[in-house]
């Protein structure tokens, strides 16, 4: 299990998130939703320490990954961000290697390019592979970066809004692909989403935040109603179920949502 227990994190004297809660299983994914400037991207980084938390702990199977060596956490979580950073143009093949880094002091294995091979043929990358990264549409990139998370053989995944630039048929595609990753593969995932719909498509447990805390915690069924949607986005929605999935139509603003701190400092 990947537990989270009373974390906090700070900019300076601006809390940006306070006594968060949250627990995710192998073989099941968490999704973390709210309005923008919450702190769901400052949670993800957090996790994946890529930003320190001010306060609380993160454990993974009982043990403090802030007692981890980066090697060590790099083996247990990876962390997919929106959008690949800009760097000099590498080909897809090479990409994907960088995530075996944490099991290869400098030269892969025979084994090591076998894994990516098939984790490339996996993501249906094929075509693709001996192209740089500048060449590729959103949809490809956002693949390529998870097959880069997947060769390191993570027991979690962390996934800040992985379908924010996508259209919908590579949204759904990519959330397929992970769905069918953590069930095949016994991996837990972390999310972090915008789309209501999605959310509650794809997601075992929701965690929705409000100015930096835990509003609400449980299925997507439990969590994504009228009310609470009208509490934490300030807009009223009509809620119904088609085609066996929650569906979520927004009516109109009610003019009650504030600023959390995070939008106050930008």
């Amino acid at each position: 299990m990947l537990r989270i227990d009373d974390l906090s994190f700070n900019y300076g004297a601006v809390c940006i998130l306070a006594e968060i809660e949250a627990s995710v299983m192998r073989g099941q994914i968490l999704s973390v939703v709210g309005p923008n400037g919450t702190g769901k991207t400052t949670l993800i980084k957090s996790i994946a320490r890529i930003v320190r938390p001010s306060g609380g702990t993160i454990r993974i199977d009982g043990t403090d990954t802030s007692r981890m060596t980066h090697k060590e956490l790099a083996r247990r979580v990876a962390y997919v961000p929106q959008h690949a950073p800009d760097t000099f143009p590498m080909t897809v093949f090479d990409t994907v290697l960088m995530g075996r880094r944490p099991h290869v002091s400098w030269r892969p294995s025979d084994q090591d390019l076998y894994l990516i091979v098939e984790i490339i043929r996996e993501m249906n990358l094929e075509a693709v592979a001996m192209r740089t990264m500048d060449q590729l549409s959103g949809g490809q990139v956002q693949k390529v970066l998870l097959a880069r998370a997947m060769v390191q053989e993570p027991d979690y995944l962390l996934l800040d809004e992985p379908t924010s630039s996508l259209d919908l048929y590579h949204q759904l595609e990519v959330l397929e692909i992970i769905a069918a990753l953590i069930k095949n593969k016994k991996m837990g995932a972390v999310i972090a989403m915008h789309d209501l719909d999605l959310a509650a498509r794809f997601s075992d447990t929701v965690i929705m935040i409000k100015d930096g805390k835990v509003f609400g915690t449980g299925t997507p069924a439990e969590l994504i109603s009228p009310e609470n949607i009208r509490a934490v986005y300030g807009v009223e929605a009509a809620v119904d179920r088609a085609n066996g999935y929650l569906h979520v139509q927004p009516l109109r603003c009610t003019g009650e949502r504030a600023f959390s701190n995070e939008q106050r400092l930008q």
